[in-house]
């Protein structure tokens, strides 16, 4: 049980208002900065870009099956 709480007391989400990494409330539908009350998302810009980038460059090259003569 004890480390159910460690994860949650260090869980942090960007907040743009306070431009950090912060503790979040979260709703059924958006999060909110536990010092501020604005809405925070899971990273930051910065973060967000590296992120995809990184999926990008693991993601496999898509082969497509080669089309079929109807004539």
């Amino acid at each position: 049980m004890e480390n159910i709480r460690n994860q949650f007391e260090s869980d942090r989400k960007w907040c743009p208002a306070c431009n950090e990494y912060v503790p979040y409330l979260m709703s059924l539908d958006t999060s909110y900065c536990a010092s501020c009350g604005g809405e925070v998302r899971l990273f930051s810009k910065e973060h967000w870009e590296a992120f995809t980038e990184q999926i990008k460059s693991r993601r496999p090259a898509v082969r497509r099956r080669p089309r079929r003569d109807t004539a």
